[in-house]
C-alpha cells in the first residue's frame, strides 16, 4: 500500500521563496524525492543553508482545497519532514476538508458515536452486550 502523497514544499528565505514537489509519506511523516522547481540546488546550495532562511511548509493540495502544514529540516542530513504531531494533524484536516465535512462536525459526530444509549445500527437501541 502507498501511502505517500505529493505535496508542494516552499523554503522561505528573508527576499525569495522556493519551491519543490516532494512525496510525503503518511506513515511515518518523513518526504522524499524533492525537486526543486527553478533552482539549482547543485549550483546554489540548499535554500536552508542560506543565511537569510527563515522557515518550510508545506501543502498537500487536492481538487483545489489545501492543507497547509510546517515542515522540519534536518540541516546535518538535508531530510525535509514532519512531527509526529502535524502528521496526526494533516490527515485529520486532510479528511475532513477533502470529505467536505468540518472538523467541529467529525468530532460532534465522534462523540456522539460514544455517547451512551447511542443507536448502533438499523433499529438497534441501547448498549451492545
Amino acid at each position: 500500500m502507498d501511502l505517500k502523497v505529493p505535496i508542494t514544499v516552499t523554503d522561505e528565505l528573508s527576499d525569495e521563496v522556493i519551491t519543490a514537489t516532494a512525496l510525503l509519506n503518511l506513515a511515518s511523516g518523513e518526504i522524499h524525492r524533492v525537486e526543486y522547481v527553478d533552482y539549482d540546488a547543485d549550483m546554489q546550495g540548499f535554500p536552508w543553508e542560506s543565511d537569510d532562511y527563515e522557515f518550510t511548509s508545506g501543502v498537500l493540495s487536492n481538487n483545489g482545497k489545501d492543507v497547509e502544514f510546517s515542515v522540519h529540516v534536518n540541516k546535518t542530513t538535508g531530510q525535509y519532514s514532519v512531527s509526529a504531531t502535524e502528521l496526526l494533524e494533516i490527515k485529520v484536516r486532510a479528511a475532513a476538508l477533502f470529505a467536505g465535512v468540518a472538523p467541529k462536525d467529525m468530532l460532534a459526530k465522534a462523540e456522539g458515536a460514544a455517547a451512551p444509549g447511542t443507536p448502533r445500527g438499523p433499529g438497534r437501541q441501547g448498549p451492545l452486550h
